[in-house]
């Protein structure tokens, strides 16, 4: 395993070189805003006289539509949604130059074949590994995400170096830059998502308010149970992994988390997790999802409003209510 810091950055690299950012949501700010303080020419690439438009300005970048915004640029990183990016490829690749660099915070389109890249230019992966307002707060506080880093096309033998760079621009090398490759961070990223993540999270947390609700326990003293607290066990895996938390844990809880986990994700969910793992492989998810992106997403909005209708939802929402500084911790 290849982990750099930095010092293996090439200070040369992309110095005085115009960085190109398209999009700019959650990564793209935070990679754009990181940049500019860095000392890196950026400019920002997104549709005119949109709200994007107007918060870019506001933020003090240079801001441009994004056939526009390619020019002249030696990096431009693309950093719409996945399924945005194909579109956005076609629309802006004749006016990208020859030998220029494009990278990507997920392997996902180039991984899946939904973007060829022309083959002159290098194509890298610099993917944070956390959202990006934690990228851009702990680059203000002088810390740094990790990211991972991948060369899919090194047509100037340049590639690594220009990631890296980039990489440092944006905080990663203060966490940790890991190598990887395309499919690597692709798959990976997709089964910790749907496994872990988010849905075998979630769906953790939602099935065990189920079960005590049902039980006849009240809504609320169940939602500080599964949901609420989990914060707790998340920021003491976080610090210090399995240990710091049985450290902090008491000798009860250790005992029932030996002995009662298992039996909730056992070896019937360890299948489950593999059969997953082997449709995010073999194409099977991703063939799915720009299936259902296609059709309308009918299916995925259906699912989604269930989510957010169901009763932890909304207690949820009014014991919040009564916390204000939670909403105060991510502004």
């Amino acid at each position: 395993m290849q982990i750099y810091s930095q010092k293996d950055v090439n200070k040369k690299a992309l110095k005085g070189a115009r960085i190109t950012i398209l999009g700019y949501g959650s990564q793209g700010r935070a990679h754009a805003l990181n940049l500019k303080d860095s000392g890196f020419d950026v400019i920002v690439g997104v549709r005119k006289n949109g709200p994007s438009w107007a918060k870019a300005k506001k933020d003090g970048l240079k801001v441009a539509v994004p056939t526009e915004a390619v020019k002249g640029a030696a990096l431009v990183a693309f950093l719409t949604p996945d399924l945005t990016q194909k579109e956005l490829y076609e629309e802006v690749i004749d006016n990208i130059e020859k030998g220029a660099t494009i990278l990507f915070a997920h392997g996902f389109n180039v991984h899946f074949k939904q973007i060829k890249p022309r083959e002159d230019l290098d194509v890298v992966l610099i993917a944070p590994k956390g959202p990006g307002d934690l990228v851009r707060r702990q680059f203000q506080q002088g810390r740094g995400v990790p990211c991972l880093l991948a060369v899919y096309q090194d047509v100037s033998r340049k590639a690594k170096a220009n990631a890296l760079a980039y990489a440092h621009g944006i905080g990663g090398t203060r966490g940790g830059v890991i190598q990887t490759t395309f499919a690597e961070e692709t798959e990976t990223d997709l089964f910790g998502e749907q496994v872990v993540l988010c849905g075998g999270l979630t769906e953790l947390v939602v099935k065990g308010f189920e079960t005590l609700v049902e039980a006849g326990y009240q809504p609320e003293v169940a939602y500080y149970e599964c949901l609420h607290e989990l914060k707790l066990i998340v920021d003491l895996l976080h610090e210090g992994g399995l240990s710091k938390m049985h450290q902090f844990i008491s000798e009860t809880a250790k005992y029932g988390d030996l002995t009662r986990g298992p039996r909730i994700v056992n070896a019937a969910t360890k299948r489950e997790m593999k059969k997953v793992l082997k449709e995010i492989q073999d194409g099977t998810f991703a063939r799915q999802w720009i299936s259902e992106n296609k059709r309308g997403r009918k299916k995925y909005t259906k699912l989604m409003n269930q989510d957010l209708k169901h009763q932890i939802e909304k207690v949820g929402a009014k014991l919040r209510a009564r916390m204000p500084w939670l909403e105060e911790a991510r502004a």
